[in-house]
């Protein structure tokens, strides 16, 4: 998964700065982070509606789409891939591999 993870986000950077019409995703990336994060939101919030639905296949397809646009928005913000990896690998050393760290208290 981190392979295809990664060269989707090279493939993102590749089209930064070209022509918006001659690629979705240099359309995406010219309409700036505010756009690309509704994206991500977007779609999350098709993975979660598909999920209540329990259209397995409407989750997977939904689900690659937030993957794509969350990479989006990773390339948008000069996050690579292994900064990603980095902090899950530091919460599963802390934390175990299927946990998330709670919240910090307001």
């Amino acid at each position: 998964m981190s392979d295809a993870v990664c060269r989707l986000y090279e493939a993102v950077l590749a089209r930064r700065g070209m022509e918006p019409s001659s690629s979705r995703t240099a359309k995406l990336l010219a309409a700036g982070r505010n756009k690309i994060a509704q994206k991500v939101g977007e779609e999350a919030v098709e993975v979660a509606i598909d999920a209540v639905r329990n259209d397995r296949e409407g989750v997977v397809g939904e689900s690659a789409d937030l993957v794509y646009h969350l990479v989006v928005l990773w390339a948008e913000m000069g996050i690579a891939p292994q900064d990603v990896w980095d902090e899950m690998t530091r919460r599963e050393q802390s934390q175990g591999i299927a946990e998330k760290p709670p919240k910090a208290a307001a």
